[in-house]
Parts: C-alpha cells; sequence; structure tokens
C-alpha cells in the first residue's frame, strides 16, 4: 500500500515586525541580529489568533483541494505544537469538529517541541498503512513564545500546515520516514512558565545538527540516496543560518533548499516550520520531484522523510485554496508596543 499525502493546506498570520523594531526597544543592533540569525522579518499573530484558528485555517484549506473526500471518513486528527491555547482540553476535537470529521474518529494534541506536527504525520501513516483508519489528519501549528529581549523575540512568529495522509490519490508518496532520539535538554518549557528557556550554544552541534545530521545520514543509507537524487530539500528552521549550515554539510545546494526555507520572512514557527517548508514546495512541486525532509524537536528527535511526488500531482485541485506565496501578501508591519500587546506581554488594566 502506497501511503502518502492526499493534500495539504497552510496559513500565516500577516501581521510582522522586523527585528531592528525589536532591538530599538531593548537598546541592541536588532538589524545586526537579524543578519546573524538570517530572519529579517518574522509573523506575529492576531489578538483573536491562536493555534486552533491558525490549524482550523489550515485544515480548511486542505479539505478544500479535495472536494471528494467526505470529512467522515477522516479517523484521525492530531495536532503537533508547544502552544495550545488550553492546557486541559485539546485543541483536535475542536479542528475536527471545525472540518466536519467528527464524532466516529480518534484526536490528539501531541507535543515534541517543533516536531510535533512531522510526528503526527508518522502516527497518521502507521493508522493509514495498517488499515485502521481511511485518512488522517496531521497538523503543526504554533504561536511561538519568546521572552521579552531574548534571543528567541527575533525569531519566535505564528503559522501552521495541515496534512491529510492517505492511500488513494496520493500527490505525494512517502518511500520512508525513519526517526534519530535521544534525551539532550537543550530547550524547555515547564508547566505554568509563560516563557522557555534554552541552552545557548547548545542548543547548536549537540541538539540541532547532531540530531539532523544522524537522521539525514540513517535515511540516505536505509534509500541507498545522495543529496543530488532531490529535487528539494527542508530542514528545521529556528533561523536561516542553521538550515542553510546543515544542508551545506549534508551536500545539499542552496538551490535545493530555497523553496522550503521560510523563515527568513516569517520567522521560526516552531511546530509550523518543516511542515510550512513542504507546503512551500508542494506548491511548486511537479510530479517526479522527490523531496528530502528532515525536522528537528529540542528534548531531542529528528524525523527524517523520503517523499515522491506523483502524477496525480497534476489533477489535484491546489488552486482551490490560497498557496502560501499568496497568503503572505499584504502583510502589515507592527511596531513594539502593538506586538506585545497583541502577544500578551502587555495587559491593560481595570
Amino acid at each position: 500500500m502506497d501511503v502518502g499525502i492526499v493534500s495539504y493546506g497552510a496559513y500565516v498570520p500577516r501581521y510582522r515586525i522586523k527585528p531592528e523594531e525589536i532591538g530599538r526597544i531593548w537598546g541592541v543592533d536588532g538589524k545586526g541580529m537579524g543578519k546573524g540569525l538570517l530572519i529579517f522579518q518574522k509573523s506575529v499573530p492576531s489578538p483573536d489568533e491562536d493555534v486552533v484558528t491558525i490549524a482550523t485555517e489550515a485544515a480548511r484549506n486542505m479539505m478544500a483541494r479535495v472536494p471528494d473526500v467526505d470529512p467522515k471518513e477522516i479517523g484521525a486528527v492530531y495536532v503537533g505544537s508547544e502552544s495550545h491555547p488550553y492546557a486541559v482540553k485539546p485543541t483536535s476535537t475542536i479542528v475536527a469538529e471545525a472540518i466536519d470529521a467528527t464524532p466516529a474518529m480518534t484526536a490528539a494534541d501531541m507535543e515534541f517541541a517543533c516536531k510535533a506536527g512531522t510526528a503526527g504525520i508518522q502516527v497518521c501513516m502507521g493508522l493509514v498503512g495498517s488499515g485502521m483508519v481511511k485518512y488522517g489528519v496531521a497538523i503543526g501549528a504554533d504561536t511561538s513564545q519568546g521572552a521579552p529581549g531574548d534571543a528567541l523575540e527575533y525569531s519566535a512568529s505564528a503559522g501552521g500546515a495541515s496534512y491529510l495522509i492517505g492511500s488513494e490519490k496520493v500527490i505525494a508518496k512517502i518511500n520512508k520516514t525513519l526517526s534519530f532520539t535521544t534525551d539532550t535538554p537543550d530547550f524547555w518549557r515547564r508547566e505554568g512558565q509563560p516563557y522557555p528557556l534554552h541552552g545557548g550554544r547548545f542548543t547548536g552541534e549537540p541538539a540541532y545538527f547532531r540530531h539532523i545530521t544522524s537522521a539525514a545520514k540513517m535515511m540516505f543509507d536505509a534509500m541507498g540516496t545522495k543529496p543530488e537524487d532531490y529535487t528539494y530539500a527542508v530542514f528545521h528552521q529556528p533561523n536561516g543560518k542553521f538550515p542553510t549550515r546543515v544542508a551545506t554539510q549534508l551536500g545539499f545546494t542552496p538551490e535545493q533548499i530555497e523553496c522550503g526555507l521560510l523563515t527568513p520572512n516569517i520567522g521560526n514557527t516552531y511546530s509550523g516550520a518543516v511542515p510550512l517548508g513542504l507546503a512551500h514546495i508542494l506548491d511548486k512541486a511537479k510530479a517526479g520531484d522527490r523531496i528530502f525532509v528532515v525536522s528537528y524537536g529540542s528534548g531531542a528527535g529528528s524525523d527524517a522523510f523520503d517523499i515522491t511526488v506523483t502524477d496525480e500531482i497534476t489533477e489535484y485541485k491546489r488552486d482551490n485554496a490560497p498557496v502560501l506565496d499568496k497568503v503572505m501578501e499584504n502583510v502589515v508591519y507592527l511596531d513594539y508596543g502593538t506586538y506585545a500587546k497583541f502577544k500578551g506581554k502587555i495587559v491593560m488594566s481595570g
């Protein structure tokens, strides 16, 4: 049974803030900080947007592209995020209700830092491949957090993408998936704390780079492939610098990662980062294109995927929902005060 992506949808809020505006408040060279991180602006959720609304918008765009799919045939919905609006109340059931997939289904929220969305794809693959469900939905979405003045404030953004996993009319076959996971505590947030903490430079070599390169090399060995066998590649992108560097280390060219590298223009969407990068690639992909994907989640682990775009992409109703280039048009730039209000960093009294 060929299991893969039957449809997808994405959403990014229209609001943006630039690093130099954040730096202006804290008395640092924000433009230099952005240049060092290869982040030139980041998305900001409006006051009435959260992981539920972002995930719902992405899921509705996904379903609009497959009008022949009955939502009642969706047997599972998983929403991966580290910024679910409720500590005790699932996001997944709200999204499932919004796309009319309830009640004969299973749903759960997933959390593994920035790879919770790709973990959901793997679970859906297992359920579909075993015959337990016909379709599964996996969503990666976040309204990520960064403490005022912290380096994360220059990158933490908002957005998400949704994937319908099935075995019929597959537009992108997932040839293989595998993972590399260890207990590497580079980034964490305790219950009740509003902002995460991180291990600074420790988040680089022993965390991000070790896990992504290990998962990537495992995939090369498993599939007997090399970087030049792929049309596109997308890696987790906490900034623009890390994925560019890891791609070079593995032997990929700038042209292979350009399409999937969104962080410079929208920031780090955490659980949405790789799903959004993949969505942007699928917006432009043609039959026969091969895609190499590796996510990363602090704590720590990476999920790798080898994907081939099929002939079904030619009949796929991609234009039934906005492609990401369209979603990211008509941006509105914020000053720091409005940004802080939108993000709940300042609250009106009385």
